[in-house]
């Protein structure tokens, strides 16, 4: 049996389950669903643990299949590395960028857990850096692509 049929079957049986686990939801009242834990439990929870399941196999699929690759190329193994190490230079900029000054609400009060020096802030200040940093790398290649392309025509 072809390596595609047999996938093309389990696609089909993933399908068919979460098909049932669906319509079993619309099946119960929707009055049900939302004020009793029986019924939430033996509707709602199966739907999202097959969801987890499946999404816990796509994510070990793609980390083994790139894995694979990159061993049976090792010159995309060292592209891969050169990347991963850029990003560790700009998320290591991105913290010392970023701060843990605290959080507080829109009167004023400081948060729980924001407090000035927490790990968390400091983190969350690291993360939207990060982010910027990126998308600021990310719009000067667009800008050079597009002035690329501009030229070549």
């Amino acid at each position: 049996m072809k390596l595609s049929k047999i996938l093309s079957l389990f696609i089909a049986f993933i399908a068919v389950v979460g098909a049932f686990l669906f319509i079993r939801i619309f099946m119960a009242d929707a009055d049900a669903i939302e004020n009793d834990p029986d019924v939430q439990g033996s509707v709602i929870d199966p739907i999202i643990t097959f969801s987890t399941w499946l999404f816990y196999l796509a994510v070990g699929t793609a980390v083994v299949m790139s894995a694979l690759t990159l061993i049976k190329n090792p010159e995309s193994l060292k592209k891969t590395a050169l990347g991963i190490v850029a990003l560790g230079v700009i998320l290591t900029l991105a913290y010392f960028t970023g701060d843990s000054l605290p959080v507080a609400d829109p009167q004023g009060k400081i948060l729980e857990g924001g407090e000035a020096g927490s790990s968390v802030n400091q983190w969350v200040s690291t993360g939207i850096w990060y982010s910027m940093f990126l998308g600021i790398i990310a719009g000067a290649f667009f800008v050079i692509d597009l002035l690329k392309g501009l030229i070549k025509s």
